[in-house]
């Protein structure tokens, strides 16, 4: 389909360089080969892993039943509601201020006769 010869290679490397600019051009070919090593890295490091798993001895999983887990303290989670409160407290009051300059404002524009112009 796409027979990739002399002259098409040579037109497309200066599309790129048109595109990406002289500047931006080894630093792009700098990330690819960090990729492409990161990316035989993980892969011959995938590879490595199937040949170990073989020969290694099976794991042990432990399982914690409720009982067992740790129980957050309860200091804790009143100091957290606390400042959960806090925030909607501060939320609310937001929202209260907002609501209010909101209707100022459609009020103003309204009076003034020109329909209102924020956007959102």
């Amino acid at each position: 389909m796409f027979d990739p010869s002399a002259p098409h290679i040579i037109i497309l490397l200066v599309v790129v360089l048109l595109l990406f600019g002289s500047t931006r051009l080894p630093g792009a070919a700098r990330a690819i080969g960090k990729s492409m090593h990161i990316f035989k890295k993980s892969v011959k490091g995938l590879d490595d892993d199937d040949d170990k798993e073989g020969e290694s001895s099976p794991t042990v999983t432990t399982v914690m039943t409720p009982n067992q887990r740790q129980l957050p303290n309860p200091q804790t989670d009143s100091s957290q509601q606390a400042q959960i409160d806090a925030l909607q407290r501060q939320l609310s009051d937001l929202q209260r201020q907002n609501a209010s300059s909101d209707s100022q404002q459609g009020s103003d524009s309204a009076a003034a006769g020109r329909p209102d112009s924020r956007s959102y």
